[in-house]
């Protein structure tokens, strides 16, 4: 189980990693004032900008559950091929997500990701629910 955690974290650290590089670049090419990261308001800013900001956001919403049910399965041994096979859907789910919020950002195809991945983590609570405790 800790393969698709980690998996998780490094999708979170290269989002992070393209959003610091964005916003970098936003203040060299000056089209951001550095004065817009203290409260992330008070102009209006690059499409990108706020994509890759609101990408990396995202990877602490529902991917939140997504860790407190896996960690949980290590806590109490809970181990299933199931699980482990819904655990790296949910990654899955989260990459395609950003992929498509960073590139080509088309709504329904990331609502998709989404939900697929919401769905996935209810899954595994349920699971986990049913089959670790007593």
């Amino acid at each position: 189980m800790i393969y698709p955690i980690f998996a998780l974290v490094l999708l979170t650290f290269i989002v992070g990693v393209i959003t610091l590089s964005t916003r970098f670049k936003s203040v060299l090419n000056r089209t951001v004032k550095i004065k817009y990261y203290r409260n992330m308001q008070g102009q209006e800013v690059p499409e990108f900008v706020t994509r890759t900001t609101r990408c990396f956001n995202n990877l602490f919403e529902v991917p939140v559950l997504f860790y407190a049910v896996t960690l949980m399965m290590v806590a109490t041994g809970h181990k299933s091929e199931l699980s482990l096979l819904l655990a790296w859907c949910f990654v899955f789910s989260r990459v395609v997500q950003a992929m498509v919020h960073l590139t080509y950002n088309n709504v329904i195809h990331r609502m998709i990701g989404f939900w697929a991945g919401f769905i996935i983590v209810i899954i595994m609570w349920l699971e986990l629910l049913f089959t670790a405790v007593p």
